[in-house]
């Protein structure tokens, strides 16, 4: 039911291009959209009929805000821009798709390789994908690092290293060598990832054969997996089409509230597959549509031309995107078009099934916790629990869940006092936490879960009592087994929860991530200390080598792992084997 302020604010908007911010009772924004017309687009929310998804975002409106623009185009960027302030839970999804690996190739005078997200970061370096996934972007480079020298290092090292003794690296750090070779090099890579590999096989195929008149068969069986590598790789990842063009397709299909988005990345006239985004519905599909795009190309480089569909109004698009738009009818561009609609259309009929399943199993349960515990509204779920051996490296976790699904980005981490007891850990943690959002203004939970029963919530009472929250409380009881059997509320009430029903499913998966999240941050905390202890003991590591040890090898299993030639690397030779001695000694 629309409330009566609401109907009179509707009444009252211009028919005037612009964006709107939808807010929930906590005066959060939910929701930004743009629009043609303010009044005609935000009316619609709140008249006719929607789809259950839709319905639902109209439900937790309570009040909205609205910015006049001179012209769509400034609407469509400024839509972006508050998205990206703001991040509401019903924009999210599209921030989340978007990124894909591409392979950087530095503008130096001794470049590197490297794999990224970011494409638009460094503007002199060239950018080659996206690939499907990081795997094939990897595969990719390792193979272009085994095929031509370039520097690994991030930063040039004093002496050679493993790499230049192995064939990997010209040496540039000690080496006067000569930056044309590079460049030969670099455009070597450059025709390699645009697919041109016929010379480069053909000279391998020559060195394989030399090798085996030579009856060097070890050399000649490297040349040979190199050749497979590169047939494998560009096999794998490659259709021709009918040109050399540098392309995007893009096409989305909608269905009971739900909304999947397909591209295609054609490179050099080869083809890329990847699926987008198949994501909840709240808007009209395609306006998501022109959101996503305003939103992917934020952060990856524009193609010679991108194709969308026919019925996608490209006018205000066209002037922020500026590379060529093209709504093809007929031609070749009409088939890939129809392949990636087809491609949307099957990858959300497929996944559709299983999805509206799970879905309905999480609205249900949260539909019985909200009813159990007598919260209306209930949406936003945070859950702590803490992590410690004897009181050492004591540490908490706090997950979130929204609508019954995990919000990893609201996650967070706390390396907590090691002298105090499980409960003021949990009220140091909950202090902490909450009083940085009351200075921050940031968004409360409507319900805070403790991972205990009668103590853990008194102390959460405490904390909040003495912030002046009014958060409802609720702990997890578990039983002898340590399983989670039943609620506590906050007025110490133990609520049943029946085993196996969608609720007692939820609420273990709210308690097996939490404690997955505290114990991975609190066995890393142990890791560390074991490792400085071990290194100390070593004589001629101190704290920069320990340092320069861990950035270098991440943890200390890798480190374990290591050859003394790699650990020389980083060390010289002769406290590299004393760090080999110590780490391989026998118990």
């Amino acid at each position: 039911m629309i409330s009566s302020a609401l109907k009179a604010k509707l009444q009252t908007l211009p028919l005037e291009p612009g964006c709107y911010l939808m807010k929930d009772k906590n005066d959060t924004i939910i929701y930004v959209g743009k629009a043609k017309k303010l009044k005609n687009r935000v009316n619609q929310y709140f008249v006719g009929a929607h789809n259950y998804k839709t319905t639902k975002l109209v439900s937790n409106i309570v009040d909205f805000d609205y910015i006049v623009t001179s012209s769509e185009k400034e609407a469509l960027v400024l839509e972006i821009n508050l998205i990206k302030k703001y991040r509401p839970r019903y924009n999210i999804m599209f921030m989340d798709d978007s990124s894909y690996p591409y392979i950087k190739l530095t503008h130096e005078a001794y470049p590197t390789l490297r794999v990224v997200r970011d494409a638009k970061k460094d503007r002199k370096a060239k950018y080659y994908g996206p690939f499907p996934d990081a795997s094939a972007a990897h595969q990719t480079m390792k193979l272009l690092n085994q095929l031509y020298p370039l520097r690994k290092c991030d930063k040039m090292p004093k002496k050679l290293c493993l790499y230049y003794h192995i064939g990997q690296c010209l040496g540039p750090c000690e080496l006067n060598v000569d930056p044309e070779i590079y460049k030969e090099i670099s455009e070597k890579i450059t025709r390699f990832l645009r697919g041109d590999v016929k010379d480069l096989v053909s000279e391998l195929k020559s060195k394989m054969n030399a090798a085996v008149e030579e009856l060097a068969f070890e050399k000649a069986r490297e040349y040979r997996d190199l050749i497979t590598s590169i047939e494998h790789i560009t096999d794998k990842q490659q259709v021709q089409v009918e040109d050399n063009k540098d392309r995007d397709v893009f096409a989305c299909y909608a269905d009971k509230g739900y909304l999947a988005i397909q591209g295609f990345f054609i490179r050099s006239g080869k083809l890329l597959e990847r699926q987008l985004s198949l994501t909840p519905l709240y808007g009209d599909p395609e306006e998501e549509l022109i959101s996503f795009l305003m939103q992917y190309y934020q952060n990856h480089p524009l193609p010679q031309e991108v194709i969308v569909p026919l019925e996608l109004d490209i006018e205000a698009l066209q002037e922020v995107i500026t590379c060529k738009l093209i709504q093809p009818v007929k031609g070749y561009r009409k088939k890939l078009l129809d392949m990636a609609s087809n491609n949307a259309k099957t990858n959300l009929l497929q996944k559709f099934e299983v999805m509206e399943r799970q879905n309905e199993t999480t609205e249900e349960s949260m539909r019985q916790l909200a009813q159990k515990l007598r919260i209306p509204g209930l949406s936003r779920i945070e859950i702590f629990d803490n992590s410690h051996i004897s009181g050492a490296f004591t540490v908490a976790g706090m997950v979130v869940f929204e609508d019954g699904l995990p919000c990893k980005n609201d996650y967070r981490l706390f390396k907590l006092h090691t002298e105090n007891s499980d409960v003021d850990s949990m009220k140091e943690v909950l202090y902490r936490r909450y009083f940085r959002l009351l200075n921050e203004g940031g968004r409360f939970p409507d319900l805070l879960l403790v991972d205990g029963g009668l103590t853990q919530i008194e102390a959460a009472k405490e904390i909040l009592g003495s912030l002046d929250l009014d958060i409802p409380i609720c702990g997890l009881v578990k039983n002898d087994k340590h399983q989670t059997s039943s609620l506590m509320n906050e007025r110490l009430e133990i609520v049943d929860v029946e085993p196996g029903s969608p609720l007692f499913f939820l609420l273990m998966r709210m308690q097996d991530e939490v404690h997955r999240f505290a114990i991975s941050y609190h066995r890393k905390l142990r890791q560390k200390a074991q490792t400085k202890s071990i290194l100390d003991e070593i004589d001629g590591v101190g704290e920069v080598r320990k340092k320069k040890l861990m950035n270098t090898f991440k943890s200390f299993k890798r480190l374990k792992e290591a050859t003394v030639e790699e650990i020389a690397q980083v060390v010289p030779q002769e406290v590299a084997e004393r760090i080999f001695e110590t780490l391989h000694v026998e118990p």
